[in-house]
């Protein structure tokens, strides 16, 4: 359907991991032009595949797919160059007539793209990374978000005490620029027409089935996968081998957890992570039209996004 002269539409597919977001996206983007853009912050790593549950490539031959699989695990993708990415991206499918899907369940992702968020252009700053790593070993996770919170207490209101990498760099922005990150990342919504889409599953029907997708992974060769990160000199302490899983393999790998522990931590994990988005979905919900995965209809949604893209 063509698309040129309307305001840019953008359709965002969020949710918990592991509730069927890809394949809704791929059906959706199927019956309408649509090509779908990756928002998750670990299937932009080459090489994590299974780990990261990463559309196969028989999917991505069969919708196009954007923002995934294209960098290495050394690299530190920034969230200000992920925003950028995801406009650019956007605009061009849209200038070639297509439906832009934005999926995932990264939040910040999503809500930095949907809200525009004018997000700080400040590098990374490696000393000063080390320092406060430094500062956690020696104390604790809890005393660094202490001292967020006496230097920017919004961003520590929003920042959970265990989320480190993020209280890290909101104390990097703030200590680099003598002002807080809460307060130079101000929004300006992007001129998109935005409909969101919500996937939600009971958790008491939701855990069990994530934790058979665990167990999927180890027998589609999780374990073989991680090993041969570490064999190509990626270190284990990388931001993109802290996505679930990755970090209880190597500890299996590498440690003496056995394989059994590693998995249930895994599966531990997976059920905090999923507790962890529920709480960004809530709090950034701007009109998600939110329906249980079991008991969704295809046809009349396709139906709806039809008389949507009319009106």
């Amino acid at each position: 359907m063509p698309l040129t002269g309307k305001r840019t539409p953008l359709v965002i597919i969020l949710g918990p991991t592991g509730v069927g977001k890809t394949e809704l996206a791929l059906q959706l983007a199927g019956r309408l032009n649509g090509e779908i853009i990756g928002a998750d912050s670990r299937q932009v790593y080459r090489y994590l595949d299974i780990g990261t549950a990463k559309p196969t490539p028989e999917q991505r031959a069969q919708i196009p797919h954007h923002l995934i699989d294209f960098v290495e695990p050394d690299y530190n993708l920034s969230l200000a160059e992920y925003q950028d990415l995801a406009y650019q991206t956007i605009d061009d499918i849209h200038q070639r007539e297509k439906l832009p899907f934005l999926v995932g369940g990264s939040g910040q992702y999503i809500t930095a793209v949907e809200e525009g968020w004018s997000i700080p252009r400040v590098p990374p700053n490696r000393d000063l990374r080390s320092e406060l790593e430094s500062f956690v070993a020696q104390n604790s996770a809890e005393a660094l978000h202490d001292e967020l919170r006496q230097v920017d207490p919004v961003s520590a209101e929003r920042i959970h005490p265990n989320n480190t990498r993020r209280v890290i760099r909101a104390l990097e922005v703030q200590r680099l620029t003598g002002r807080a990150i809460s307060d130079l990342q101000r929004k300006s919504p992007p001129p998109y027409r935005v409909l969101t889409l919500g996937l939600r599953l009971d958790r008491a029907q939701l855990y069990p089935r994530v934790d058979q997708r665990v167990d999927k992974m180890i027998a589609a060769g999780f374990v073989d996968e991680v090993r041969q990160l570490l064999r190509m000199g990626f270190d284990r302490s990388l931001p993109s081998l802290s996505g679930l899983g990755y970090l209880e393999i190597a500890a299996h790998l590498l440690d003496e957890l056995s394989l059994d522990q590693a998995i249930e931590r895994a599966k531990f994990s997976t059920h905090e992570f999923i507790r962890r988005q529920d709480v960004w979905f809530r709090g950034h919900d701007n009109g998600i039209l939110w329906h249980n995965v079991e008991q969704l209809d295809r046809s009349e949604l396709v139906q709806f996004l039809v008389e949507w893209l009319d009106a």
